[in-house]
């Protein structure tokens, strides 16, 4: 696509054209300093305003701010002039919830979040529990003569393994930081420069809180994030990416550095550190009496064998520990954000912006970032649950529209469900938490979640529960069908002996299963209704297990696989939002491999009709069907081929099995 076609369309005030055009030439240009490049990027934020899109403009024109090119960053100085006497830029800010006039008041939490000391205590008590235990039986199986000896030797090997990682963990990671994002290490008074009031609020915690201020690093990237890692309080390291200051306003910033700080004061870091270490320790017992229980004396494999599939229990149970123990700590970080700056309402936008710009970033690269991909775990915002809010906030910044998509978190079993494998709270949750924190201070809310929960409650509870329960029965339809034919089997084999039928039934039972659950999961989609990506992640019922049968119209954008080159997985972007296309080649993983090698690259940038099946969970996504471009181009997808082929092949397989037997 040309850069001068959008130049045209621009000057003949055809808006949403050059919107098109020039967003496909900025995705498609490679050398991203060229003066081809800064043109459309200029033109771009002209076409912006043209439509309306005041925000976006906004956000391009920020970015331009911070051009290495003087000539680029000096137009867009003067082009930011213009903004400040946009109407619909001072309607926006005039929306804007009040904040406290003082700080430090002291907010009740309501229940929110639970106890931090109380997870933090039973979390690491546990933890250490299970390494030790696990220390002190391998030391017992490798045949200590001595009791008192082995716990002394488990002990020591428990202590020196977590006291390592205490105090090494933050070098390694600054290491690891500027190997794979470069990060640049900056003084506190470039932060002011770019976020005045942050620089007070870092000043006002550490003094408040008798803290030296944290090495403070920046990464330039524009998807937005920030996270804190170390061992010790006065030694901590508080990093943001570029983006934080592109696409949130001062007083939103300044709530995001009080969120970190937070996690500094509560000593997060060190805990989720150590406990980190812990898990992972557990992890690291488990492959090791894996490998060596393959081998060697029978009494000494059976103990390792025992000792390795302990391990992994502990390791599981460590796992969703640490992943409670992630959550917890995010609320109390953002309780301590709404104390310390007493601009709770600050916070709340600041996270729906952030999702804003993960969103926005993502229509932007072909490929997902990699640094919100590597840190999402450590970051302020968990980036797979930014599609549904960045995608309200995109289409307009309504509280209304925005609000709508948090009646999924706060209502849907399955955001609890899905919640309990993710390290963050589900942000609707969040948001609620906030909102309670504004009322206390006699502040009206940002998002009316009044409404919301109003709303909430007059949803169908037996549509919300009683599809729940079965939904996770349905599950595990191939597991549940598989015993009960072998349950089935055995008596029937008990009356009248058959091996056949012990042999045959459960691959029966778990063919059907795996066709009912299909059946559920793909649902007849020749009726499916022409709809928008927001008006799918707004339906308080949408389930990751029953597809939704949905047509959309967009334009493809990009992979969806991170990181991976040849992903097969596509992104498409209508005027609403961004949402994942999962494809399924009627070839398996290798059709899959092939497809995205070969065709995907082809295909992004091209406006397409899309059928699929609409699923919702942390992160929605769409099952794509079948897939065609204006040009003529058609994909088909195959996810419930796959189903019936395998489970039309257990139930033949089963009965041949059975018949075969009994025969002989």
């Amino acid at each position: 696509m040309s850069l001068q076609s959008g130049l045209d369309a621009l000057k003949q005030e055809r808006y949403q054209e050059a919107v098109k055009l020039l967003e496909q030439f900025c995705r498609n240009c490679v050398e991203r300093d060229s003066p081809d490049y800064l043109s459309a990027q200029m033109s771009l934020i002209k076409a912006y305003q043209g439509t309306g899109e005041i925000e976006k403009a906004k956000v391009l024109c920020q970015k331009l701010m911070m051009s290495e090119n003087p000539q680029a960053r000096s137009w867009a100085e003067q082009a930011s002039q213009s903004f400040r006497q946009t109407p619909a830029t001072q309607s926006n800010a005039s929306q804007k919830a009040s904040r406290a006039a003082t700080t430090g008041i002291k907010l009740t939490m309501g229940g929110v979040g639970g106890s931090l000391t109380l997870a933090s205590g039973v979390t690491m008590t546990l933890l250490f529990g299970m390494v030790f235990a696990l220390g002190l039986s391998l030391v017992f199986i490798l045949g200590s003569d001595d009791p008192l000896q082995g716990l002394a030797i488990a002990i020591g090997i428990t202590l020196v393994f977590n006291i390592a990682a205490f105090f090494l963990s933050p070098f390694l990671m600054d290491l690891t930081q500027g190997w794979l994002y470069q990060t640049r290490w900056i003084q506190l008074a470039e932060v002011e420069n770019l976020s005045p009031e942050t620089a007070k609020v870092i000043r006002q915690i550490c003094q408040e809180k008798k803290l030296k201020t944290p090495r403070l690093g920046i990464i330039n990237d524009q998807n937005p994030t920030a996270f804190t890692y170390g061992s010790l309080p006065n030694s901590a390291r508080l990093v943001v990416s570029q983006g934080l200051f592109t696409y949130l306003d001062d007083d939103e910033i300044a709530t995001v550095y009080a969120h970190e700080l937070g996690h500094i004061v509560h000593w997060d870091f060190a805990v989720m550190t150590v406990a980190s270490t812990l898990v992972q320790i557990c992890y690291l017992i488990y492959s090791t009496a894996r490998r060596f229980g393959r081998g060697g004396d029978s009494k000494i494999k059976d103990a390792m064998q025992t000792a390795a599939l302990v391990a992994y229990v502990f390791y599981v149970l460590g796992t969703y520990l640490l992943l409670y123990l992630s959550r917890t700590r995010e609320y109390f970080a953002d309780h301590f954000a709404a104390e310390s700056t007493g601009n709770p309402n600050g916070l709340s936008r600041a996270l729906v912006k952030i999702a804003y710009g993960i969103l926005e970033e993502g229509s932007r690269t072909q490929e997902p970032s990699r640094l919100i991909e590597g840190t999402r775990a450590l970051g302020i915002y968990d980036h797979k649950a930014a599609a549904s809010t960045g995608t309200a906030y995109r289409i307009a910044s309504d509280t209304q529209k925005i609000g709508r998509v948090f009646l999924w978190d706060m209502f849907n079993p399955w955001g609890w469900w899905m919640e309990l494998n993710s390290t963050h709270p589900l942000t609707g949750k969040r948001v609620r938490a906030l909102s309670a924190y504004a009322e206390q201070l006699g502040l009206p809310t940002e998002f009316d979640m009044g409404r919301v929960i109003g709303e909430g409650k007059t949803l169908s509870k037996s549509k919300l529960y009683g599809n729940f329960f079965l939904d996770v029965v349905l599950y595990g339809a191939e597991t549940i069908g598989f015993f009960i034919g072998l349950l089935m089997g055995v008596i029937l084999w008990s009356s009248s002996p058959n091996t056949g039928l012990v042999l045959g039934a459960p691959l029966m039972g778990l063919g059907i299963g795996i066709v009912v659950k299909a059946l559920v999961m793909f649902p007849n989609y020749q009726q499916a209704p022409k709809t928008d990506i927001l008006t799918l992640m707004s339906d308080p019922y949408a389930s990751p297990l029953r597809g939704q049968p949905a047509k959309l119209e967009g334009q493809l954008i990009g992979r969806g696989d991170a990181g991976y080159k040849f992903g097969s997985d596509l992104k498409i972007q209508d005027r609403s939002g961004m949402l994942y296309l999962h494809y399924a080649s009627r070839f398996g993983p290798i059709g899959n491999f092939l497809f995205g090698m070969k065709r995907v690259q082809s295909l992004i940038g091209e406006q397409v009709e899309t059928v699929g099946w609409f699923r919702r969970g942390i992160a929605p996504w769409m099952d794509l069907i079948q897939l065609q471009s204006k040009n003529g181009t058609i994909v088909n997808s195959y996810h419930r081929f796959w189903s019936f082929i395998l489970g039309g092949g257990s139930i033949i397989l089963g009965v041949v099995l059975t018949m075969f037997l009994s025969s002989r």
